[in-house]
């Protein structure tokens, strides 16, 4: 992407390839940033990622916990209920929620399309989280209790300080699933200043017979930098969350 993105389209075919530009090129970088509805593809790509990621965190904090520190009739078969509907692919939800967002008036909607995402990223992240709150010894927050403190103020000044890792790991996941999606997307905004990035590039950049192949790997390379970023910053956070609860001992 990098190096045909610094290419122009008559070199792209040339046989053999060119695989260092001999004449580089920025004119699709200027094109691309001086193109204000990219900029705008852009701009909505983060509010609903950023929102997303909020709101999941908001809730998986408050779910992991609660399956973590207390004991009711059920738990276990509701974690795995609200695990199960990640079984179910999301080509075969779009029509019953296209129909019910319709009748609720949230099509073309950045919060309908926020909702979609939440629910779509919250069951993985609620038992992601959980394990962190699982490695927290219990007499912590025993200790704290004893010295008058809350169940709030546990929560706040104990545990989600010690769970940063975890925090953040769910933090990147919803993210990174946010800035990825197509198929929500792309079923639920038709409008083209409400479009994310993903959809938009697909409807805008690539056409039905021939395509700006340079024009195509600059947007695509653009539209990787803030996902480059957090792994580049938050890379040790992922990686824990990932092997989190894979070693008992």
């Amino acid at each position: 992407m990098l190096v045909t993105s610094f290419k122009d389209n008559s070199v792209l075919f040339k046989i053999p390839p060119e695989w260092v530009p001999s004449q580089p090129t920025i004119t699709h970088y200027v094109k691309l940033l001086s193109d204000n509805i990219f900029l705008v593809y852009y701009k909505n790509s983060l509010v609903v990622s950023a929102s997303t990621t909020l709101i999941t965190l908001l809730f998986a904090m408050f779910a992991g916990y609660g399956f973590s520190r207390f004991h009711f009739k059920f738990k276990n078969f509701l974690m795995f209920s609200i695990l199960s509907t990640q079984m179910l692919p999301v080509v075969s939800l779009l029509i019953a929620l296209y129909a019910m967002y319709k009748s609720y008036g949230l099509l073309n909607t950045q919060f309908g399309l926020i909702l979609a995402l939440t629910t779509a990223s919250l069951p993985f992240s609620i038992w992601m989280i959980k394990v962190f709150f699982d490695g927290i010894p219990v007499a912590l927050e025993e200790a704290a209790k004893i010295d008058g403190c809350s169940r709030f103020g546990i929560l706040f000044r104990i545990i989600f300080p010690l769970s940063k890792p975890g925090i953040f790991s769910v933090g990147i996941y919803t993210f990174i699933l946010s800035w990825d999606d197509l198929l929500y997307s792309l079923t639920l905004i038709n409008k083209d200043h409400l479009r994310t990035l993903n959809p938009g590039i697909s409807v805008r950049y690539m056409g039905e017979v021939s395509y700006d192949w340079a024009n195509i790997m600059t947007v695509c390379l653009t539209a990787t930098v803030p996902i480059v970023i957090l792994f580049l910053f938050f890379q040790k956070y992922m990686v824990a969350g990932l092997t989190a609860g894979a070693v008992k001992g």
